[in-house]
């Protein structure tokens, strides 16, 4: 039965580690924390989360788009479980949108991203997949994809005074 997880916050040292690779995606381990990790973005009203974040250094994460609280305008898909994933190639095209982060309550950024991203993961079957994403959907990817890094948003503003709290 799927669990909710405790999200680590900034500050701990996991969330500045690089993830792991996933070597056996059938493992009865991943498959649980993929399906804990759905749960736990879905209680926490996320879109997407990282292994990490969770204190599961693994190259997987979940992209979860839809309007809730903290993104009433989000787009809706499916929860999706990407596991060692890779950005292919990128637009030129950069573009600033505001982030915030399971992992630092309470504060939202002014981030660049690139605006389409080619993406490359395996699914939670083991079927290797590539997509194109864009806008609200590429941002999410690009941000818990900085999380297999050690990234956080903080890390990516530009300017102190792009940085305010969820209230403002």
């Amino acid at each position: 039965m799927p669990e909710l997880m405790p999200i680590m916050q900034l500050g701990d040292r996991i969330l500045r580690q690089k993830a792991i690779w996933v070597e056996n995606i059938q493992d009865q381990h991943i498959q649980k924390l993929i399906d804990d990790l759905i749960v736990t973005v879905a209680k926490a009203n996320g879109v997407g989360i990282a292994a990490p974040q969770v204190a599961a250094s693994y190259r997987l994460f979940i992209v979860a788009s839809r309007p809730n609280l903290r993104y009433p305008n989000a787009p809706v898909m499916e929860p999706t479980a990407m596991i060692n994933p890779r950005i292919i190639a990128h637009s030129t095209e950069i573009v600033k949108g505001w982030e915030g982060c399971l992992s630092v309550p309470g504060m939202r950024g002014l981030v660049p991203r690139y605006q389409t991203i080619d993406i490359a993961y395996t699914d939670r079957n083991g079927k290797l997949q590539k997509q194109k994403l864009t806008d609200f959907v590429a941002r999410i990817f690009q941000h818990e994809y900085d999380h297999l890094d050690g990234v956080l948003f903080v890390d990516r503003v530009e300017n102190s005074l792009e940085m305010i709290t969820e209230d403002e």
